[in-house]
């Protein structure tokens, strides 16, 4: 009887180690496109909107990706973690100190840490953590199905 306890607690762990790994390498997949998007998408030619907002909007997705790879199981924790997470780091913006602004100059603090406060970012950004969200909910529904 003990040895299908430990069974079921090694499978239930194999498989909690896999969906992190599943949701980390999707986090990884998104940071590429999201720099991808930022780096290239105004020498693409596509409008100012789509790169700016659909970065923003990525980096909600990756927000959120992040936290769930940690917070298994726990969906309402992660929804509200990864907003909390996104406007605490927009708010961060509007701290300024010479250092921290002329890391913002910067290629790696713009992607980073971002340069100016807005509240459009914090709207793609929670575009991106529902819309990803509701996907995962969608996922796990027909998993359990």
């Amino acid at each position: 009887m003990q040895e299908a306890k430990t069974s079921g607690a090694f499978t239930s762990d194999v498989h909690g180690s896999r969906e992190r790994l599943v949701r980390l390498g999707a986090a990884g997949v998104v940071i590429v496109a999201g720099a991808t998007l930022r780096l290239t998408g105004y020498e693409a030619g596509l409008p100012y909107s789509l790169v700016k907002y659909g970065g923003s909007l990525l980096w909600g997705v990756m927000v959120y990706l992040l936290v769930s790879a940690v917070l298994i199981a726990r969906p309402r924790t992660q929804l509200a973690l990864s907003v909390m997470i996104a406007i605490l780091a927009e708010l961060f913006r509007l701290y300024h100190t010479p250092w921290l602004d002329a890391f913002r100059l910067t290629l790696a603090g713009a992607l980073l840490l971002g340069r100016i406060f807005s509240v459009w970012n914090i709207i793609a950004y929670i575009g991106g953590i529902l819309l990803v969200a509701a996907a995962d909910r969608w996922l796990s529904l027909r998993r359990a199905a």
